[in-house]
């Protein structure tokens, strides 16, 4: 199969869950929910939706819990917009890329704030240093 079908179908797929989760879903238990990427099988059978959810891990539990209950529900919009043969059964996924890069970067930060806090103490202890020896003198 073309692959560009396959992206084609994926981007399909991927517009249909986050437009059907946002607008179409009325279940309390799916919020904060942000569909990141999709990946289809070659043969179209089945999808991945890769959805990262903000909160804590109950809530996760909860939402992913809530997204498989509905997955018919987005597959039955999917097989609406798509006009194929098949329409690939959809599972979700926790997508842990995002909290990943949010805790690099945190690390990223705190390693940046840390050498300024122990050079600018250094700084101060030469610069005390330097006024006692210009003192003596």
């Amino acid at each position: 199969m073309k692959p560009n079908r396959l992206a084609r179908v994926a981007e399909a797929v991927r517009e249909t869950a986050s437009e059907t989760i946002l607008f179409e879903l009325s279940d309390p238990r799916v919020k904060g929910v942000t569909v990141t990427r999709t990946e289809v099988s070659g043969d179209l059978q089945h999808a991945k939706v890769y959805v990262s959810i903000m909160g804590s891990s109950q809530e996760q539990k909860l939402c992913m819990h809530g997204l498989r209950h509905a997955s018919g529900f987005i597959q039955s919009r999917l097989a609406s917009r798509l006009k194929s043969r098949f329409t690939p059964v959809i599972t979700f996924v926790l997508d842990e890329g995002v909290k990943k890069s949010i805790e690099v970067s945190r690390l990223i930060k705190e390693a940046l704030a840390q050498p300024a806090q122990s050079s600018g103490g250094a700084d101060a202890a030469d610069g005390a240093a330097e006024e006692e020896s210009a003192d003596s003198t």
